[in-house]
């Protein structure tokens, strides 16, 4: 059974940066499309940023490119998000998700419904 925890939230100020990390215990088998999502009181589940455990390919929200950066190190069989330049809206819980897919589909999950693997969540919060 796969599972997911994530670990690296915490509360900082705008403009500073976090890692965030996701420990899974994939099945070296297949593989995966990983990604990251938030959840902001009151507002849906959104994805941030998502990738193929087997390939290179990356995909962000138009609201953190150039400031966050995706990443799977497949020794460790951990996702990361690193996230620059922090800004108060980023202020939300990030989940870990995965789903066992060919790493073409990845371009295409974009949504909270197509995985089916989470992990607990950590908190962000950004102050001014």
């Amino acid at each position: 059974q796969v599972r997911l925890m994530e670990s690296g939230g915490g509360a900082v100020q705008a403009g500073g940066s976090l890692k965030l990390a996701c420990a899974a215990s994939l099945n070296s088998y297949y593989t995966y499309c990983m990604a990251w999502f938030r959840q902001a009181p009151g507002k849906e589940r959104e994805a941030v940023a998502r990738l193929a455990t087997s390939g290179v390919s990356t995909f962000y929200a138009d609201s953190v490119k150039g400031r966050f950066t995706i990443s799977y190190e497949n020794a460790k069989k951990s996702l990361y998000l690193q996230m620059n330049s922090l800004k108060p809206e980023d202020t939300a819980m990030y989940y870990c998700a995965a789903v066992q897919a060919p790493s073409y589909d990845c371009i295409s999950r974009s949504t909270f419904s197509l995985y089916n693997i989470w992990g607990q969540g950590t908190q962000v919060t950004v102050s001014t």
